[in-house]
């Protein structure tokens, strides 16, 4: 991943990311919920990242939708234009997905997400300037 990742629920978790981020000068990883894919659905996703993008230009980030262990919510995020997805199930699936994604000149990540989850949090932009200024 590119810079720490942050999950967020919300167009305001993002946005509070995205200013931790720009305060602190660091790159990050805005990642959706496990499984978001297939409930809030990557058109959802695709728009909270736009706009909180629009807000912070100036830091350097990337976004990744969890797609859980379902490779038809895989399909529909590359068909949808997000570059990079996230797939928990069989290798040998993800084998395949991950040269679909390639296709789409997209990522496929799979594997554990070492992240912030903003699920919950009182204070997202201060426990998201907590994470991110941690070293590497």
């Amino acid at each position: 991943m590119h810079g720490k990742v942050v999950i967020v629920h919300s167009p305001d978790h993002a946005r509070a990311a995205l200013a931790a981020a720009a305060a602190l000068g660091r790159p990050v990883t805005l990642a959706s919920a496990p499984g978001a894919a297939g409930t809030a659905g990557p058109g959802w996703f695709q728009e909270v990242i736009a706009q909180a993008a629009s807000k912070f230009p100036q830091v350097e980030m990337r976004a990744v939708i969890d797609c859980a262990d379902k490779p038809g919510h895989v399909l529909a995020a590359l068909r949808l234009g997000l570059g990079r997805v996230r797939f928990t199930g069989e290798p040998a699936v993800a084998a395949k997905l991950s040269a679909i994604a390639e296709g789409h000149g997209a990522e496929l990540v799979t594997g554990d997400l070492p992240a912030l989850d903003l699920r919950g949090e009182p204070r997202p932009e201060q426990a998201c300037r907590d994470w991110l200024a941690k070293s590497p």
